[in-house]
């Protein structure tokens, strides 16, 4: 659909260029109908590129909230230098948050990784909310009879994090790393 997009843009432009042309008895130059092609095919896949993150983050559910938004500038793009590009997105699913019965400082919610042309990628991660600490749960990952992940590598994240402030429920965590 971007590309038809696209395709369309030009005609638009280099419409317009015609047109213009043509209102002013052709004295406007012959190469401003190719350049109002170029103007509206680049112009188009500008606003693509830079609407790609608010359109998608639009369609998500309610309960995933968008924590983290990966921008980068390029040479090969110098307006993003002006204004950065949007490139990844991190999201919570908390659709499926589950708090640990034994021990409610855990939760178990879900992370949506979204990147500009790839496929999405999901995971679950739990989170200690007391701790500030983060570990991601893969196949191999096992838990123990109290629900802790055994086999899983903790990230530390500052208490204030977005992403454990979201996933933990938008509740305080004034708890320390190392406190139980």
């Amino acid at each position: 659909m971007e590309f038809l997009a696209v395709i369309v843009a030009g005609f638009g432009g280099g419409g317009t260029a015609l047109i213009l042309r043509r209102l002013s008895g052709r004295r406007l130059p012959e190469w401003l109908t190719p350049a109002g092609v170029a103007a509206g095919m680049l112009a188009m896949v500008i606003y693509l590129e830079y609407s790609w993150a608010p359109r998608y983050e639009a369609g998500l559910p309610e309960d995933v909230i968008v924590v983290s938004k990966n921008q980068h500038s390029s040479w090969m793009r110098p307006w993003t230098y002006a204004v950065p590009l949007t490139n990844r997105l991190i999201a919570v699913d908390n659709r499926i948050r589950q708090r640990n019965s034994k021990n409610p400082d855990l939760v178990l919610t879900g992370v949506i990784l979204q990147e500009r042309w790839a496929l999405t990628m999901g995971f679950k991660s739990m989170f200690d909310c007391a701790n500030a600490l983060r570990a991601d749960l893969t196949e191999g990952t096992r838990l123990d009879e109290a629900g802790i992940p055994v086999s899983a590598e903790w990230y530390t994240l500052a208490p204030d994090d977005r992403f454990l402030t979201i996933a933990c429920g938008g509740e305080a965590h004034e708890g320390v790393v190392g406190e139980g």
